[in-house]
């Protein structure tokens, strides 16, 4: 008789978790590396609390648009906000999920993190080949109090195509004549020097061996790898630390209903505390959801993220979207994204 009841206890705890098994949902999205810190950490947060998973995938945002107008993942995320032309081509909504800072970053034994300062002219001299040396004039002029070394400067860019090379071009395309008429601005250029690594990750791991280098990655990269930053002089001629508060600052006047879909290009912006390569990342879906289980599952995990997930974001250096922002993109969800009958999925 005991048998028999454990038997059954047994087959009830399988069916149990069979049906805990379908009942969970799974999404997968791709793209940017700029913000895939906090996507992860959104996940992992959001599958404790509900049991449904989030795949994400650092790729970068060419790559991620790639992938959602092929309609091989659930949502695409991008840090190159589409133009209004290409996202009406493909039938796709954008809208923002987080706001975070770019920063140069720094391989200098002698030097502490914070301490360097450059200028947006002096970075794209660097970026052109210009400026070969750490103690050339122009930056030594900045630094009158640092001992700058007599060595080569070794400039890591990136390989990919790459919502964060946008932000930095568009930068130095703002700040640079010579870099607007020579280089450009883009997800990817023809880089006149340096050496290419892989997503935000790759770039991090280059500076980090190699001494007396200089890169740029998001902000939480260079946290979490130990990385020494730039004190960067921004459109106010001030020298500005990199923060969730010089973010929030840049972003902190920005007019979201400037540009169709909300792709709104923080940099450069005006104001003593602006951190100059602030950027929004943006995640792109179909407006006409050939899946809508999985659409509904994307709004259900942002939606998540919009209400328990800023605390996360700013122990990451994230900057969460303001609350009118928020309602504007769901009500955008509720007008523009339906499935086949033309019904609303959210």
């Amino acid at each position: 008789m005991l048998n028999k009841v454990i038997k059954k206890l047994a087959l009830l705890g399988v069916s149990l978790s069979v049906a805990a098994a379908v009942q969970a949902e799974t999404i997968t999205g791709a793209g940017a590396s700029f913000p895939y810190p906090i996507y992860a950490k959104w996940a992992g947060l959001y599958e404790k609390e509900t049991g449904n998973r989030v795949n994400y995938q650092s790729i970068g945002s060419g790559g991620g648009q790639q992938q959602i107008i092929a309609k091989t993942i659930d949502f695409g995320a991008s840090d190159d906000p589409m133009k209004a032309d290409d996202l009406n081509k493909h039938n796709l909504l954008q809208f923002p999920a987080v706001i975070g800072g770019t920063v140069p970053v720094v391989n200098l034994p002698e030097i502490k993190s914070g301490e360097l300062k450059l200028s947006g002219t002096v970075l794209a001299d660097i970026f052109l080949g210009k400026i070969k040396q750490w103690n050339d004039p122009a930056i030594q002029v900045l630094n009158p109090n640092l001992n700058l070394p007599a060595k080569d400067i070794l400039v890591v860019r990136r390989s990919d195509s790459s919502g964060t090379t946008f932000g930095w071009t568009n930068y130095l395309s703002k700040v640079s004549p010579k870099w607007k008429e020579q280089v450009g601005q883009g997800k990817s250029v023809k880089w006149p020097v340096g050496q290419g690594g892989k997503g935000n990750e790759g770039v991090a791991a280059y500076v980090k061996q190699l001494k007396y280098s200089l890169g740029y990655v998001e902000y939480a990269y260079a946290k979490q790898n130990g990385l020494a930053w730039v004190s960067l002089q921004n459109a106010a001629g001030k020298f500005v630390q990199p923060s969730g508060e010089s973010f929030m600052a840049a972003a902190a006047n920005a007019n979201w209903d400037s540009v169709p879909n909300m792709g709104v290009i923080l940099t450069n912006e005006a104001g003593d505390k602006s951190w100059p390569v602030t950027a929004a990342s943006f995640i792109l879906l179909h407006k006409n959801s050939e899946k809508p289980e999985q659409t509904k599952s994307v709004f259900k995990f942002f939606d998540w993220a919009f209400s328990k997930g800023q605390a996360a974001a700013a122990e990451l250096d994230y900057v969460p979207l303001p609350d009118n922002v928020v309602e504007k993109i769901k009500a955008q969800w509720k007008t523009e994204v339906k499935d086949s009958q033309g019904k609303s999925l959210y």
